[in-house]
């Protein structure tokens, strides 16, 4: 009974945590509206401040099936995030708070995917 309640904890949570972060990075598109653009201009940018939202959006409903897929997307996405964020000459100190924000729960998310993946692939061996 136990591995079966850790079989659901495992399942379900990077599935939860990945939805609950994609709409945390969703909330950040919404600084247009701020800017007097028109309405044209606004899509435009809603569009492409949710770039990355929909890219992980579209991993996330592949991982749902493919675990491996969801572990090592969301951790290159932390990676991808870290690497951007840490270009040389462009590090300031409080850049550390916004990787934590960002590809913390990305390496979670991705580890969790990896450990149902693991976990699957020991039962069906």
């Amino acid at each position: 009974m136990r591995n079966l309640q850790i079989s659901k904890f495992i399942y379900w949570t990077p599935r939860i945590l990945s939805i609950i972060f994609i709409l945390f990075l969703a909330l950040f598109s919404l600084d247009v509206f701020g800017n007097n653009y028109t309405f044209w201009e606004t899509v435009v940018g809603l569009l492409m401040h949710n770039i990355p939202s929909f890219i992980l959006l579209i991993l996330l409903l592949i991982s749902w099936r493919y675990e491996i897929v969801g572990g090592v997307a969301f951790i290159l996405a932390g990676l991808l995030y870290l690497f951007s964020l840490f270009s040389p000459g462009h590090f300031e100190w409080y850049m550390l708070s916004w990787s934590l924000l960002i590809a913390g729960p990305a390496f979670l998310i991705g580890a969790l995917f990896l450990a149902n993946w693991f976990q699957k692939k020991k039962i069906n061996s």
